[in-house]
């Protein structure tokens, strides 16, 4: 799911030194590059924030895409401000990272399209979880290094493309973030993948959009097809 309120709220121009620092340490051949989210791409976020809300006092209204003006408190049905919001969130990834359940059929994808190309997750989420979730998405079959982003993902996708020096597959729900490394990375295929159904309806269409995806079989035929293998 999109978080457009994400972590933190405003513009980022540049990434943060932590993010540059995990992809400096990265061991990245040459090659094609699949960069891929997490939240709603491989794991699923959407269903398990429903409860933590709930648990919580309020409730998530699928009446536009995005989270800000969709969560409400239960008492009197009011939108939660954006610091409720952030807050939120991050209580949410304090209790739950380590329980998030995997995409259906993405392991299989992922393991398929690694044979042939680099598979890194990027994703925003507090660096204090990395290791957690590292080791959610190896315990579901996707062993895959990790790099935690502050903001748009343009500025960290463009560093790791320039690693990697190949063709390059932006996997995310983000609205923003797929304008951000469209904006950063030239060439590169966007894929907006989101998979609960109602947020995959209520998303409208991004300029120079590859692929938009619900199911895995179908971002893997596209993969393969964009790298030809």
């Amino acid at each position: 799911m999109s978080r457009s309120t994400d972590l933190p709220v405003g513009p980022v121009v540049d990434m943060a030194p932590e993010t540059a620092r995990q992809i400096e340490e990265l061991d990245l051949k040459d090659g094609p590059l699949i960069l891929c989210d997490v939240d709603e791409v491989a794991l699923h976020f959407i269903a398990p924030f429903e409860r933590h809300l709930l648990a919580h006092g309020f409730e998530l209204v699928a009446r536009s895409y995005g989270l800000n003006g969709n969560i409400v408190r239960q008492e009197d049905r009011e939108p939660a401000s954006r610091e409720e919001v952030r807050e939120l969130l991050l209580g949410f990834f304090d209790a739950e990272t380590g329980n998030q359940q995997p995409v259906a059929g993405v392991a299989e994808a992922l393991g398929e399209l690694s044979q042939a190309a680099e598979v890194v997750m990027l994703t925003n989420i507090p660096e204090r979880h990395r290791q957690l979730r590292s080791e959610t998405l190896a315990r579901h079959g996707m062993p895959y290094p990790v790099i935690t982003n502050t903001g748009p993902k343009g500025p960290a996708a463009r560093l790791l493309a320039e690693r990697a020096d190949g063709a390059v597959v932006f996997l995310d729900d983000s609205p923003s973030n797929i304008r951000s490394v469209g904006a950063f990375v030239d060439g590169a295929s966007l894929v907006q993948f989101i998979a609960d159904r109602r947020f995959f309806d209520l998303a409208g269409p991004i300029d120079g959009l590859s692929l938009k995806a619900n199911d895995w079989p179908a971002a893997r035929n596209f993969i393969v097809g964009r790298f030809g293998f």
